[in-house]
């Protein structure tokens, strides 16, 4: 377990080919099942959810709609009494009490009228006209609790919207009584007297009956109970609603109480009066909450049999591929000849097993052939290129050691000699072994030791090289033939004194090599020329255009072409002249410190 958990944290833990398969298969299903579900939600759960809050509200219309037509019946009912023209007369008449024979007269013909007007039906309390004081002039029934005056109404009358406007309001008399109250006026607006009709309440309950699983209260613009079904019982009080008259703009609407109950409400704008309609949500929800437990319940269900099918499919699907694959990881060149794993009834893998055999019976051929191939040339190259740089050292040193003998110094002779026979053997023994940069460094130092003999004092030069760098290997004779091309030619026109240094760097796996010398520096263009020759030669394996023995030119292009036989693309090149005036050039050799020998 603790080795998983180092791998995790290490990032070296990785999805096997199945574990892909089955994944992206996964979340290809639940992209599509995610599609799915919003599909539903958009294109069925919220249209019905929807359609569920407009049958509630809907509801809440046509209750308001039937107490509407209740109270249009009676201003119809009121408007056959106002037409009687017979009313404006006994009204206008002197004020008899209904003791005397004119007032019973009165009150009997009045109440003749409102027969006439109510027919055989009768589907309110009681009706009362009354005068211009607001005392009662007659009484259809005569209910003893019926009220005898309307002064209060009188007096309240001016803040009711709808008898500011239509001359009617709907007035509650007492607890329980409410009355459709009309002005008794003729065609010039002269006003006889009131019309009272008090309505039933049987009729403003059945108004509000007959929706199944709610609850109706009729709210007046108090906020005063009208009607409700079912009846309240006794003690029960009537629910607060948030959307009241006073609180909500909208006439109608649905909103989520505070008991998680959906309450739809819709205000009449002839009675002014709301509608509200309180359903549970666990009703109105009911058929939405159907379709999204089955829905998740078939969602579920296919994500379940998909996780299974899917995962054998895919693993019956690899298994031969990770045979395979096992297959591979264990071979090496000492193996190549295993053969693959047991026959799969799948074709493509059946051709995919041939393949892979004559695959491997190939690429044994090939490596037995590139490896003796490659071995040759690479030793011919650098046999070659390194047969190139050595006759020049030797041939400028013996130059040097016979101008010494014949001006009679026979200890700077010996001295010679015995560098010459150091730099020799560092030559000729093991020519096509590397060397570590260390090596290359004292060789560096043998030869500029001879040549301080001839140049004495007029030649100075410097070898900083850093610790690390037995690491460091590289070909033989690398350094040296930049030296030699400084004092061949960097030194023609150039007054003394002559200075050569040769610094080595090591930093962030890198290390680097510069040359630098204080004459003359490069001609124009003769940079470009060594680097294209360079470029020319590609990497040693073919022959300059230019056939030249100069130093100055083979020997700078067969060093690079050296290097690059040996760190290919991970060898940096460049020279350059110094600027700001300071004298010279420098040769830079850049390359990584991770090996990649031939």
């Amino acid at each position: 377990m603790a080795t998983i958990v180092q791998k995790l944290r290490g990032g070296r833990v990785q999805a096997s080919l199945q574990t892909k398969f089955f994944f992206t298969f996964m979340v290809l299903l639940l992209i599509v099942l995610g599609c799915f579900l919003v599909y539903v939600n958009y294109m069925v759960i919220q249209p019905l959810k929807d359609k569920t809050e407009n049958e509630m509200k809907l509801a809440a219309v046509q209750v308001s709609d039937q107490l509407n037509l209740y109270i249009n019946n009676q201003n119809q009912l009121s408007q056959r009494i106002l037409s009687n023209k017979e009313v404006f007369t006994l009204l206008s008449a002197s004020d008899y009490s209904q003791l005397t024979l004119e007032g019973l007269t009165r009150s009997r013909r009045l109440k003749d009228i409102m027969f006439q007007a109510l027919g055989p039906s009768l589907n309110i309390e009681d009706m009362m006209i009354y005068d211009l004081t607001g005392e009662r002039v007659a009484s259809y029934i005569g209910y003893a609790d019926s009220p005898a005056s309307l002064r209060p109404f009188l007096e309240e009358s001016s803040k009711l919207p709808t008898w500011n406007a239509s001359g009617y309001a709907l007035y509650r008399q007492g607890a329980d009584t409410l009355s459709f109250v009309r002005a008794i006026r003729n065609q010039n607006g002269q006003v006889f007297g009131y019309l009272a009709v008090q309505l039933d309440q049987r009729y403003l309950n059945r108004s509000a009956a007959g929706l199944a699983g709610g609850k109706v209260y009729i709210m007046d613009q108090e906020q005063r109970l009208v009607s409700s079904s079912p009846a309240l019982r006794e003690g029960e009080k009537v629910p607060e609603f948030a959307a009241s008259p006073s609180e909500s703009a909208a006439a109608n609407g649905i909103y989520l109480s505070s008991g998680q109950n959906y309450v739809a409400y819709h205000r009449s704008a002839e009675t002014g009066w709301t509608t509200f309609v309180v359903n549970p949500r666990s009703v109105v929800l009911g058929p939405v909450n159907s379709v999204k437990y089955i829905s998740i319940l078939l969602i579920t269900a296919l994500i379940l049999f998909s996780f299974i099918f899917i995962y054998f499919s895919t693993r019956n699907l690899l298994l031969p591929i990770r045979k395979l694959r096992s297959q591979i990881l264990r071979m090496n060149y000492s193996n190549l000849n295993m053969k693959a794993g047991p026959r799969t009834h799948n074709n493509e893998l059946i051709q995919l097993n041939s393949a892979f055999q004559e695959l491997l019976e190939r690429l044994q051929e090939s490596i037995e052939r590139e490896k003796l191939a490659l071995h040759e040339e690479v030793k011919s190259r650098n046999s070659a290129l390194q047969a190139q740089i050595a006759p020049h050292f030797i041939h400028n040193v013996l130059y040097l050691i016979s101008i010494a003998a014949q001006e009679g110094k026979n200890s700077v002779v010996t001295e010679m000699c015995k560098h010459l026979s150091d730099s020799l053997r560092y030559i000729v023994s093991s020519p096509y072994q590397h060397v570590a940069l260390t090596e290359e460094l004292k060789h560096t130092q043998h030869y500029l030791s001879l040549i301080q003999h001839n140049f004495e004092d007029d030649l100075e030069w410097e070898i900083d090289g850093y610790g690390g760098l037995e690491q460091i290997e590289l070909p033989r004779l690398v350094i040296q033939p930049f030296v030699e091309n400084c004092i061949e030619h960097a030194f023609k026109n150039t007054d003394p004194p002559w200075r050569i240094e040769v610094r080595v760097k090591v930093y962030n796996g890198l290390w680097a090599i510069e040359i630098r010398d204080n004459g003359e520096g490069f001609a124009p263009g003769r940079i470009r020329e060594i680097l294209d020759n360079i470029e020319d030669s590609d990497s040693g394996v073919n022959e300059l255009r230019h056939d030249t023995s100069g130093i100055g030119n083979m020997g700078i292009v067969n060093t690079v072409n050296r290097l690059k036989l040996m760190y290919r693309n991970r060898l940096f090149f460049n020279i350059y002249n110094h600027l700001d005036g300071e004298k010279g050039a420098t040769v830079q050799i850049i390359a990584s410190m991770s090996k990649d020998f031939y």
